[in-house]
């Protein structure tokens, strides 16, 4: 039978739609699960933003992936109990964005300012010599840069 920590390395597997190198697990939007008497996986999920259109998807994932692990049920709730915020992203996560050719947001504490996006590292050669082109990328949680040391536009994550 399986456990809380199986719930966990199962999870692993169920991949963000937008950027499929990470796990919900790494990006942080998975906050908890347990198992009930009655043998139901139980779920919550916070979304990285409010009015995620992938939330949907991903919760119908999650629950596929564990009715594989032989639960009478699998309950998968989203809400916001716990808040999301990059500092979520786990050491892994980071580096499967780097992977997918994001330069990952670094852990912050207090305040965050849009300076932050000035001194983003280059996911391709690691300089820090790299510019804000724009602070709107293609999805709400990505800005846009451009390298001068290795000369190729990037995306960053948005820390937040």
């Amino acid at each position: 039978m399986a456990g809380v920590k199986e719930i966990w390395e199962a999870l692993k597997d169920v991949k963000d739609p937008e950027i499929p190198t990470i796990s919900l697990v790494d990006l942080g939007v998975i906050t908890d699960v347990s198992i009930d008497d009655a043998n139901v996986a139980h779920v919550s999920m916070t979304p990285t933003f409010v009015g995620c259109p992938a939330m949907d998807y991903m919760r119908e994932e999650v629950r596929q992936r564990l009715l594989g692990l032989h639960f009478d049920g699998v309950d998968v709730q989203v809400n916001f109990d716990t808040q999301w915020s990059t500092n979520r992203i786990t050491g892994e996560g980071r580096r499967n964005l780097l992977e997918h050719g994001l330069a990952p947001p670094e852990p912050f504490e207090g305040e965050l300012r849009l300076e932050v996006l000035n001194n983003v590292r280059c996911p391709f050669c690691g300089s820090h010599q790299t510019e804000l082109r724009s602070p709107f990328g293609p999805a709400l949680c990505r800005s846009l840069h451009y390298c001068n040391s290795c000369h190729q536009a990037f995306e960053g994550f948005k820390p937040m």
